[in-house]
């Protein structure tokens, strides 16, 4: 199908936009599915491809694309660009499979993006529908879900090294 993962409603002041000198890598778009092993699962969505939602004081303020630049890239050009201090919180919407496979983090290693096979058309009118009912927070209507994708939560900047320590 055409969502494979997502997030919604992640906070901007949980994410350490700028680590400083040295650490580089840092910046990292941290999600998990799970709490403990060995259930838990990290991964860094900042090469996420799909669709993000941007949202301020007054609900949805702007949607993207992500193609070939990532979320994470995205997302940091949107602190400085003409959306500063506009938007607080994003939900995305990943096109990208998360694998099993770990990189030397214990994270899960994102797929890239291949050409998408939209399988049956309801099945994709049925993402684009959860995606839409999710996306705005509704709670007055049937519970759409995706086919098969899997949200992840957002991990956030107090609990970084706790989790990280976990899967490594």
């Amino acid at each position: 199908m055409l969502i494979k993962s997502y997030g919604l409603f992640w906070r901007a002041s949980e994410i350490e936009w700028n680590p400083g000198r040295g650490a580089r890598g840092a910046f990292r778009l941290l999600g998990r599915r799970g709490s403990n092993l060995p259930g838990l699962r990290l991964a860094d969505f900042r090469q996420q491809r799909g669709i993000y939602i941007l949202y301020g004081n007054f609900g949805p303020h702007y949607v993207g694309l992500i193609r070939k630049r990532g979320l994470g890239q995205r997302l940091k050009e949107h602190l400085t660009d003409n959306h500063k201090g506009l938007w607080d919180r994003f939900s995305w919407f990943g096109f990208c499979e998360v694998l099993k496979g770990k990189d030397e983090c214990g994270l899960c290693k994102i797929k890239n993006l291949a050409a998408l096979s939209l399988g049956s058309s309801g099945k994709a009118i049925g993402d684009i529908e959860a995606l839409l009912i999710k996306a705005m927070g509704l709670s007055n209507v049937a519970n759409m879900n995706f086919a098969s994708a899997k949200e992840w939560f957002q991990v956030e900047i107090h609990e970084v090294e706790h989790y990280l320590e976990k899967v490594s």
